[in-house]
């Protein structure tokens, strides 16, 4: 599974322009036969009993250094697979859309090795046995999604973005190393066998500061908060890119590393307690920002934060979150490709523009595009029996489970937010597609071709009916429970029935507001000044801002107060002492060199004198 992606990604990046004919046809088929090795890898999970439903496959010995013994080796269990056949299916797809997308661009070649790397990687961050292994997998993603976001660096504001991602990205790298290096002065291992044994026996404040680092980890891989501000910057990249790493897979990771660290946190109340209110505030945060973005990609970004806020808020739950976050994660996998492809077909059909203000009336002109994109926006906003309404509100509900202050906080945050949700999409939905027409003269609409259509058509048909399939029917819930256990039942503080009428309500609140404000109101095409809310949303809850006084800033006035001592004292000190010293030695020499014999007699007799006393006093 991971050989065959990293196969793709060496040969279209170091074959040169040899494999710029076959080289991105070559790098999806090798992605769709990972995805025909991990369906037959899961058949044959299948037919084991459930508490056998986990593959260890050894590779080699890696590090071996003092007490440190590390084997690489891949674990292929229920939670492992599923991401797997997200990953690979949803990542073909987007393969397949992409050799449409690029079909002109002169560097679609390494395009296609990028992102087969970045499916080779975040395989390996998923399959890994170990966090060592896990953490490889970890930094490929990373480096994969820099080259991604950064693949037209020609424009410095694209370039930019990239490096924003990466840097934010090594904050959560610190909390994955430190985490490890505290597992293995607590534990003596990194594998997750290991560690899951003996985690039970750890003393609960270690715990608490191992569920933290994980969490910083976390924060920043998912973009939660306060991490989360390279997730909007990155949509720099090609339109493809922005599908992969908000669907498939780079986003999700932190969720996976939660989920997978279940053992850990389970031991940690405290830990799981900062999850739930780290999940809790960024899907609030991401559904305000969503209100004001008129970039449609921006605006699908801020609803990606919101959404991945509340499987971080489901896993902060505990043992009755863990299933449901993942449902999420799946289901949102599907809705949210469709809708960046959705917007990529756009911007292909509107020469590139991101500004919603200078669309509308295209569903006239893209109906297939209008028809995939309007299944992954009622699919989200959560209408009944479609994938979103499944899978969140179950999250929601859940979140109403407890004791206390947190039902209600958490409860009622996840409620809100949900007819936010309907707004903010319906407000993507009508600006791009309903209204009157707002684009230049020099636009023509026009539908995509075949080959981005039908990848659109197919994330369509799984936005609406995958909720459906694998809920009811038990199917996702009985393939975990080797991994998470039983589905536990709690009774919400509010009925649920009461709760789900209470989300539907404000799902037609929410939706009725963006059809009064943006589908049956003239769009002005200049946005207005709006009020401070607004302004604020827009410029992202002024996350830049705080970033740059509380971080940058300190930063810069660090680096230039040591650049100023290290010219001014430390160089000055030495390099100025010392010439002086070398001046003044020198100029005693020059002097001694005067050219005169009795100068030269006279500075013999002081040295032998200086020699026979140093003889008398030694005697």
């Amino acid at each position: 599974m991971i050989a065959l992606p990293l196969l793709g990604a060496a040969v279209l990046l170091f074959g040169g322009r040899r494999t710029d004919g076959w080289g991105p046809l070559a790098a999806t088929l090798l992605s769709w036969a990972s995805f025909v090795v991990g369906v037959l890898v899961i058949l044959q999970l299948r037919g084991y009993a459930g508490e056998d439903r986990a593959l260890q496959l050894p590779l080699w010995d890696w590090v071996a250094a003092g007490n440190l013994e590390v084997s690489a080796g891949l674990l292929m269990d229920p939670l492992s697979m599923t991401f797997v056949m997200l990953i690979t299916f949803v990542g073909s797809l987007i393969h397949v859309y992409s050799l449409g997308y690029m079909e002109h661009d002169p560097d679609k070649r390494r395009f296609f090795g990028y992102l087969n790397l970045f499916v080779a990687a975040m395989l390996l961050l998923v399959l890994a046995d170990s966090y060592m292994l896990l953490f490889v997998g970890w930094e490929g993603v990373g480096l994969a999604s820099y080259l991604l976001i950064g693949f037209w660096n020609h424009n410095p504001a694209y370039a930019s973005a990239a490096n924003k991602a990466f840097i934010v990205n090594r904050v959560g790298d610190f909390g994955m190393v430190t985490a490890m290096a505290l597992m293995f002065a607590t534990f003596g291992a990194l594998d997750y066998q290991t560690v899951h044994t003996s985690a039970a026996g750890a003393e609960p404040m270690t715990l608490t500061l191992l569920g933290l680092l994980l969490l910083v980890g976390a924060c920043a891989k998912s973009a939660q908060f306060p991490l989360q501000s390279w997730l909007g910057d990155a949509m720099a990249g090609p339109t493809p890119v922005s599908a992969l790493i908000h669907a498939a897979t780079m986003v999700t990771a932190g969720i996976y590393l939660v989920a997978r660290s279940q053992f850990i946190f389970n031991e940690t109340p405290d830990a799981q307690l900062v999850v739930a209110i780290v999940g809790t505030i960024t899907l609030v945060w991401g559904a305000i920002v969503g209100c004001a973005k008129d970039d449609i990609k921006k605006a699908l970004a801020a609803s990606t934060i919101s959404q991945i806020g509340y499987m971080m808020l489901a896993v902060g739950l505990g043992p009755i979150g863990y299933t449901f976050a993942i449902f999420h994660l799946v289901t949102h996998g599907f809705f949210k490709a469709g809708l960046f492809l959705g917007s990529g077909s756009v911007m292909h059909g509107m020469k590139d523009r991101v500004d919603m203000r200078r669309y509308g009336a295209l569903s006239r002109e893209m109906i297939q595009t209008w028809l995939t994109f309007a299944a992954g926006w009622i699919a989200i906003i959560g209408v009944p029996f479609m994938s979103g309404w499944w899978s969140k509100d179950l999250i929601i509900e859940a979140a109403f489970v407890g004791e206390g202050w947190r039902p209600w906080v958490f409860g009622l945050a996840a409620l809100i937010t949900a007819g936010i949700t309907a707004y903010y999409m319906s407000r993507v939905f009508f600006m791009t597609f309903h209204g009157k027409a707002r684009w230049e003269d020099d636009i023509d609409p026009h539908e995509s071709p075949l080959v981005m259509t039908v990848p659109m058509w197919i994330l369509a048909l799984g936005s609406v009916a995958l909720g459906l399939v694998l809920w009811p029917t038990g199917i996702l819930s009985a393939w975990l429970e080797p991994v998470f256990g039983a589905e536990v039942q709690h009774e919400p503080v509010i009925p649920v029935m009461a709760i789900q009428v209470v989300i539907f309500v404000l799902m037609l609140a929410g939706v009725g507001l963006a059809w009064w404000q943006y589908g049956r109101e003239e769009v002005p095409v200049v946005a207005p000044y709006g009020s401070f809310a607004t302004r604020a949303a827009r410029r992202d809850l002024f996350q830049d801002d705080v970033n740059e006084i509380l971080l940058r800033a300190p930063g810069a006035a660090l680096v230039a107060t040591s650049v100023e001592a290290d010219e001014h004292v430390v160089e000055g000190a030495t390099t100025g002492g010392a010439t002086s010293a070398l001046t003044g030695v020198a100029g005693v020499v020059r002097r001694a060199q005067n050219g005169f014999v009795r100068s030269y007699a006279l500075t013999m007799l002081v040295g032998v004198v200086a020699i026979l006393g140093a003889v008398w006093v030694m005697q």
